[in-house]
């Protein structure tokens, strides 16, 4: 059985968005801003590297208003694509479609060699559900940064929402390569989307499954099996017949998950 590349570790990215198809985007902009809290005032004579730090500290807080002025003093100051890229990020937060644009197009602008730019802007067509657009987005953050395993992923992504199932294989196996916790990884700065239909959901879970078993990782194959069940996936009998999931049909824990036969969850 043909095995997966020894993963390699992926070092830290400035700023992510990683799509996964297993939960929706919740942003209220209720929970945004602490109630009690006063809306700080950025100082004039603060530096823009201060400004921007203290704008990531009210965004990890939810504070993602505050955030916005210290980020557009800091731009002021020293405009960066890392700087409209971080505004951009909050406005997504809020649910400010428009505006988040309007930043990543500013960041690409800014900067055409850094690729987040081009992921954050293929979201927003994802978001849409402009597939072929979005891809063009990550190709092009690929093509400045082919080792990033959540520009693959996002791409997979894409790829799954068109319903091109082996593309987005291919896509998914390469960020497995590049980081195999990517599946379950979010970016501390990134956002979780839906994508596709509780059909769509079920499937991906079932090729994560896959996935998983034929890198030996029974673990976790076994527990996105169970979510496959769980969402409803109507083609788990493949499971017995996929070659991926020849030496993962020997293990005990599978044979009790089937037994059980986990019931749809409405």
């Amino acid at each position: 059985m043909a095995r997966l590349p020894s993963p390699r570790t992926l070092l830290p990215l400035s700023l992510l968005v990683i799509f996964l198809l297993a939960l929706p985007l919740c942003l209220l902009a209720g929970d945004d801003q602490q109630v009690n809290a006063p809306s700080p005032v950025p100082d004039g004579s603060a530096s823009a590297m201060d400004l921007e730090e203290q704008g990531d500290a009210l965004r990890a807080q939810k504070r993602y208003l505050d955030s916005l002025d210290f980020y557009s003093a800091a731009i002021a100051k020293h405009p960066t694509a890392l700087l409209w890229n971080k505004e951009g990020m909050a406005y997504l937060f809020l649910q400010k479609y428009p505006e988040a644009t309007k930043c990543f197009d500013r960041a690409i602008k800014k900067d055409k060699k850094a690729p987040e730019g081009y992921n954050n802007r293929g979201y927003m067509e994802q978001k849409d559900r402009n597939y072929n657009k979005a891809i063009k987005y990550y190709q092009k953050a690929l093509a400045l940064h082919p080792n990033d395993a959540v520009f693959h992923y996002n791409m997979g992504s894409s790829y799954f929402g068109k319903h091109e199932y082996e593309l987005a294989a291919q896509q998914y196996r390469a960020a497995y390569v590049l980081d195999p916790d990517i599946f379950n990884r979010v970016s501390r700065i990134g956002v979780m989307a839906q994508s596709g239909s509780p059909e769509d959901r079920a499937a991906f879970s079932f090729m994560v499954a896959k996935m998983y078993a034929q890198a030996g990782d029974f673990d976790r194959s076994i527990e996105y099996l169970r979510k496959a069940m769980e969402e409803g996936y109507k083609d788990i009998k493949k499971v017995y017949t996929d070659s991926e999931f020849a030496t993962l049909r020997t293990d005990k824990r599978f044979e009790e998950l089937m037994s059980q036969r986990p019931q749809p969850i409405p």
